[in-house]
């Protein structure tokens, strides 16, 4: 097997495509799974399996004696009695399938990472310092899983009817993360050396910029978590103003005042949309500058063509979503588009490595 320390060095251009398209591969069901985690969430499915069964539980219930002992659990937590109560079986397997299938892409998408870089590794396709980077990727899916089995177990508390959503936006950020590195490694694999050492002012602006609005996205990404989790899109359904008010005139009703951020649905939603309009003006921004760098080259040009319009599209559906009343579909595709934007975002990045930061 090559030994090189870099997974760029000691692989022809036939396997770097092969093993780059395997990892985009992964990179668009960790997409599947964020949006099927929306649905789960937007319909209050996520606390319908009482029990983590990371490997039988990839079997689904098969009699109908499986199924009333499965129901049976569920009618002993508070969101059965203070939202299903009398809503049945039939009911019951309506939110059971799809937890069932977030679940199940779970398991697939650790099968789809384990089994080809198992083969991938005993062919010597892949270097060593490679072969244990995407293995610490399969440890942490697996560490996802765990975490995804501690949000839902804070939904079984007491007069409980939904998780956390401190756990909540600790779950979907370690799924970002992990999407975010495994697409990093895919787009460095495929193309792994820099088309263009853009060194103008304009290129190394672009560069600053960039990295700072990635930040600002991911913090955007993560007050979007907040949004969900407190349920805080369905208070004020109105744009650009809240009740008639640019700022909720109850924004810092809590004491001490930081805890408006995380738990007053007021503070939360305003911080969500301010947090979303700076991202898109610093996005705007960095294409703005980086397009009159003209020794960044081609590929990097269109990148920032492809980032502008990936922003608008991700603020007209949180727009949409809120004027909607946040239905089911437009929830988990906002959600969904979000970690597309930050894909977008990241390949500008990778365009730009080659770009001193300073002069």
């Amino acid at each position: 097997m090559p030994t090189s320390s870099s997974p760029q060095t000691d692989m022809t251009p036939a396997h770097r495509k092969l093993i780059s398209g395997w990892l985009f591969l992964l990179c668009f069901m960790l997409l599947g799974m964020i949006a099927i985690g929306g649905v789960t969430r937007l319909t209050g499915s996520g606390l319908s399996i009482m029990d983590w069964q990371p490997v039988s539980g990839f079997i689904p219930p098969l009699s109908h004696a499986e199924w009333e002992r499965l129901f049976a659990l569920y009618q002993t937590i508070p969101q059965y009695h203070l939202q299903h109560e009398g809503f049945g079986l039939e009911g019951f397997q309506k939110i059971f399938w799809a937890e069932w299938i977030h679940r199940f892409w779970g398991r697939l998408m650790g099968l789809v990472l384990l089994l080809p870089l198992i083969w991938f590794v005993v062919r010597g396709m892949i270097t060593r310092r490679l072969a244990l980077r995407l293995f610490i990727f399969f440890i942490l899916g697996a560490l996802q899983g765990a975490i995804g089995w501690f949000m839902v177990a804070s939904g079984f508390r007491p007069n409980s009817t939904a998780v956390e959503p401190v756990r909540l936006v600790l779950h979907l950020s370690a799924a970002l993360l992990l999407y975010g590195a495994i697409l990093w490694t895919a787009f460095s694999i495929r193309w792994p050396t820099p088309e263009s050492h853009g060194s103008s002012s304009a290129a190394r602006l672009a560069k600053r910029l960039a990295c700072f609005t990635i930040v600002l996205l991911c913090t955007t990404i993560i007050a979007g978590g907040f949004t969900a989790g407190t349920h805080a899109g369905f208070l004020f359904n109105t744009f650009p103003l809240m009740d008639g008010h640019l700022i909720p005139t109850d924004y810092a009703q809590l004491s001490p005042f930081w805890m408006n951020w995380f738990i007053n649905k007021a503070a939360v939603q305003f911080d969500h949309r301010l947090l979303a309009t700076l991202t898109a003006l610093s996005i705007g921004a960095v294409l703005l500058v980086g397009l009159k760098a003209t020794d960044l080259g081609a590929k990097a040009h269109n990148a920032f063509i492809l980032l502008g319009w990936a922003v608008v599209i991700q603020y007209a559906l949180g727009v949409t979503t809120l004027l909607l009343v946040v239905p089911v579909w437009a929830g988990a595709v906002h959600q969904t588009f979000a970690a597309v934007l930050l894909g977008v975002m990241l390949y500008v990045l990778h365009c730009l490595r080659g770009t001193k930061a300073v002069a």
